[in-house]
């Protein structure tokens, strides 16, 4: 079996692969996209990725982009590790509504931040966003608070590939210094990133940088 190749580059989305790709404890090939440099627009990373961003995997020939789908599409092919629920259930529809939460609600506010603060050329920024967009993340922030109360996961009692997803779009927060407003989220993204596999992602991408 061909070892799953991903494409990423540190401390962006594709973050998210290699620490469900560690979870998992399966072997991967990190391939750099080095973007600060213009890899993503080279012809040939776009013709495995459109868009010239990242994450991106190739699993055998089969290339999926989109950080959500690549998670639940790995959590499919290795459910012993319990990642993403089966199928066709009611714990797999209450995933899927985590899933477009997070990417829809609390990470939308998150990334307008940045992009008008440093990824977005200087003349494409509009500064008069930022409250807004700030106002808005604060606002998803109050609503996921509300959604983990009396659970340690956000299934639940076990971690899932949602748990991966909001550690990380709040750890980004806190890079971005957009602060959450939670003592409760602090500490919930604090016990995510304390986990050994995170650890190894921390690893993994300091040889990468």
């Amino acid at each position: 079996m061909a070892m799953i190749k991903l494409y990423g580059y540190p401390r962006s989305r594709s973050t998210r692969i290699v620490w469900m790709l560690e979870e998992l404890g399966i072997d991967y090939e990190f391939i750099k996209i080095d973007l600060l440099a213009g890899g993503g627009q080279s012809q040939d990373y776009l013709k495995i990725h459109a868009d010239g961003k990242v994450p991106a995997i190739d699993d055998g020939g089969f290339v999926l982009t989109e950080s959500a789908a690549i998670m639940t599409y790995l959590g499919d092919k290795y459910p012993a590790a319990n990642m993403v629920p089966k199928p066709v259930t009611k714990a797999r529809a209450t995933y899927d509504e985590w899933c477009f939460f997070v990417l829809t609600e609390l990470e939308q506010p998150l990334w307008t931040v940045g992009k008008h603060t440093f990824v977005l050329p200087e003349d494409k920024r509009v500064p008069e966003i930022l409250q807004v967009a700030r106002w808005e993340f604060l606002k998803a922030c109050n609503v996921l608070e509300k959604k983990l109360v009396g659970k340690p996961f956000a299934l639940g009692d076990s971690f899932s590939a949602i748990d991966i997803l909001i550690a990380h779009t709040l750890r980004w927060a806190a890079a971005f210094k957009v602060p959450c407003g939670s003592e409760r989220l602090d500490s919930y993204r604090g016990d995510m990133i304390a986990r050994p596999a995170f650890e190894q992602v921390i690893k993994r991408e300091s040889t990468e940088s």
